[in-house]
């Protein structure tokens, strides 16, 4: 988000061209090498994540975006400038793995709407600060020439200072993660980490409580404790179910299944589709192919363009930008960042829980081809109207932004089959939409392009409406999935009698009189904690 309001002045610096109406063209360049070098590598962070687990590909995506922002910084052309962005989307595979990680922490599909707000919130964040130092701090000599005089390394390379505060940022988001960045893999979680140690140590030598690690242990108690608990005064029976806390239900193999050694542990089994092929179900595919192309590339450069003096010829052949410095960009960007966190916290929490997750979605990629169609007549407003009519676009377009992006997230976690193969269907799914975001620039900045020369500045974002269209009418086959396959059909389990709800000193009775529940529940597997003296708690 940082380059964006410079990187049309970036161009310019790098005397390619004359002819400003080319411009476009190069920034669509260096905007999706960034998302080529994703899309060719997120299928394969989500592979590495799966194998190695989510924090050490973390942390190598912030550590190579830091690296490729210094390369992008003090790029002297062109080439340089498309290496950088190149390398930091191929440093880069986060935006799948983070996904993997929410759905690893959150799943209850009730908390999903709040859970999967977090990523568009830190978003939110990003798209306020990295436009506001991008704008702010880009030729600093010309900006703040008291503090950065001519002669200097920020004179040579004028848009360094932006990408260097970016990259110590990273720096210290590297840190952060290494000290207190706990794993969600499965597998993986229950490893020695010695950078969550080291943040322990530091923070209970700042005076802090020793956090919890998040890693996910069986709920072991030891049996002498247990059985104490239970010699003392029986706690107030419930009155009613309603008030009453359900037990957790676990499905049991019989005994001609289950091994003679294994032990009821009531964990949820997360059985792994055979081969990759059947992690890509019809639903998962569809969800994937989800996506809408963003304006966030042509936006800023529609904005910087030159005032053009010539007569429209309606509807469709006329041409212009708005003329606006960097400055004034990014501030715009900088306010679009807020109202995005404001719609984030009210907006979609609301319209997910009264509508629908899938009904929200299909109704934001509704209104997406409209909004192309409508923004480049802003131009055509009278000019006290120009500014107000781009906040419009700008309040329309990070609205269905905000509704779209977790809406999609939770559709295509849902209907994965399994947990374990949610790392590579999120790497699928965040190289497809890189790959639209890497053609998106391109082909729109080579259609501006040719709509400048033809007299018509709306030719892409017009070409883009069309695609938007085809990606809502491909929603209508969307389906909001209810389970994965390793989830246990709730149907098909055998419930406890109602009165081990409604008094929790029944359970043991309750237990007993179900004569056909397997082994673990009797007397045998009781003697058997009994002499670990542990008993394990599902």
């Amino acid at each position: 988000m940082s380059i964006f309001p410079y990187v049309y002045y970036m161009i310019l610096s790098f005397d390619i061209t004359s002819n400003t109406r080319q411009i476009a063209i190069y920034v669509g360049m260096v905007t999706s090498a960034f998302a080529f070098a994703e899309f060719s590598s997120g299928v394969a962070w989500g592979r590495i994540s799966d194998k190695v687990g989510r924090k050490p590909v973390l942390l190598a995506g912030l550590a190579g975006t830091a690296l490729s922002m210094l390369v992008f910084g003090f790029a002297p052309s062109l080439p340089v400038a498309v290496l950088g962005r190149a390398l930091g989307g191929l440093l880069n595979g986060n935006m799948g793995v983070l996904q993997t990680t929410v759905a690893e922490i959150v799943t209850v599909k009730e908390h999903q709407p709040r859970a999967y707000s977090i990523m568009p919130f830190v978003w939110c964040l990003g798209s306020i600060l990295g436009p506001a130092l991008g704008g702010a701090l880009a030729q600093p000599c010309e900006n703040f020439p008291i503090f950065f005089p001519r002669g200097t390394v920020f004179d040579r390379y004028p848009f360094l200072l932006p990408n260097l505060v970016c990259a110590v940022v990273l720096a210290f988001g590297v840190l952060i993660g290494i000290l207190f960045l706990e794993e969600t893999h499965g597998d993986k979680k229950h490893r020695r980490d010695r950078g969550i140690e080291a943040g322990q140590w530091l923070l209970s030598h700042l005076g802090y409580r020793k956090p919890l690690v998040f890693a996910e242990k069986s709920a072991e108690v030891n049996l002498d404790d247990y059985e104490n608990l239970l010699e003392e005064e029986a706690p107030p029976r419930y009155r009613t179910t309603e008030g009453s806390p359900r037990l957790p239900s676990s499905r049991c193999q019989s005994p001609g299944k289950a091994g003679t050694n294994s032990k009821f542990s009531g964990k949820r089994v997360l059985s792994k589709p055979r081969g990759v092929k059947k992690a890509f179900t019809k639903q998962v595919v569809l969800n994937i192919l989800g996506h809408s192309i963003s304006f966030d590339q042509l936006m800023p450069v529609f904005l910087s363009e030159p005032i053009s003096h010539e007569p429209p010829s309606l509807p469709f052949y006329f041409t212009g930008g708005f003329a606006f410095s960097s400055k004034k960009i990014g501030f715009m960007l900088s306010v679009q960042g807020v109202y995005s966190m404001l719609a984030q916290i009210f907006i979609f929490p609301f319209a997910a829980r009264h509508f629908g997750t899938l009904k929200t979605f299909r109704f934001v990629v509704m209104t997406w081809p409209l909004l192309y169609l409508v923004v480049p007549y802003v131009v055509l407003l009278p000019q006290w109207l120009q500014v107000p009519g781009v906040y419009f676009c700008l309040i329309w377009k990070i609205t269905s932004h905000v509704l779209a992006f977790p809406s999609n997230a939770i559709l295509l976690t849902n209907s994965a089959p399994s947990l374990l193969v949610l790392g590579i269907i999120n790497g699928a799914a965040a190289s497809t939409a890189s790959l639209a975001r890497a053609c998106g620039p391109t082909v729109t900045g080579t259609l501006h392009a040719w709509g400048l020369e033809m007299g018509s500045t709306g030719l892409a974002w017009w070409a883009s409406g069309i695609i938007s269209l085809i990606g809502a009418l491909e929603s209508m086959w969307l389906e909001e999935v209810r389970g994965r396959m390793d989830e246990p059909d709730v149907q098909d389990e055998e419930e406890l009698p109602e009165e081990a709800l409604i008094d929790p000193m029944a359970l043991d009775a309750a237990i007993n009189a179900a004569g056909d529940l397997p082994q673990p529940f009797g007397q045998a597997d009781y003697k058997l904690h009994k002499s670990d003296s542990k008993v394990a708690i599902p």
